[in-house]
């Protein structure tokens, strides 16, 4: 999906749900590409809890290892972080989080 797109929706259901954890992240994947976060895997351990759902307004990286059960919805994902990830626990698009848990429920954004 594109991210002009992503934004545009984000910023929709944020209105309409009154949530303000989507129209915080439309504002990040608005700057610049280069502005955007890069964050490891190893980062996601520290301060991730168990069952939690962590995004990510830009890419994850591979470095490191998930220690615990977590969902990562993020904009983009290295190959390797996506393998890694997959093992233990569970990577989806944000378009497809916005989708499943409109209210954001249990979510916070990393990075």
């Amino acid at each position: 999906m594109q991210l002009n797109a992503l934004i545009h929706e984000l910023k929709k259901v944020s209105t309409l749900e009154n949530v303000g954890l989507w129209k915080a992240l439309a504002a990040d994947l608005e700057r610049p590409s280069r502005q955007r976060r890069a964050v490891n895997l190893s980062r996601i351990s520290r301060v991730a809890n168990e069952n939690e759902i962590v995004i990510v307004p830009g890419k994850v990286l591979a470095s490191g290892e998930l220690t615990q059960k977590v969902t990562i919805a993020a904009f983009k994902f290295s190959k390797q972080a996506m393998d890694k990830i997959t093992k233990k626990g569970k990577a989806i698009t944000i378009m497809d989080l916005l989708r499943e848990n409109p209210r954001g429920k249990n979510a916070r954004i990393i990075g």
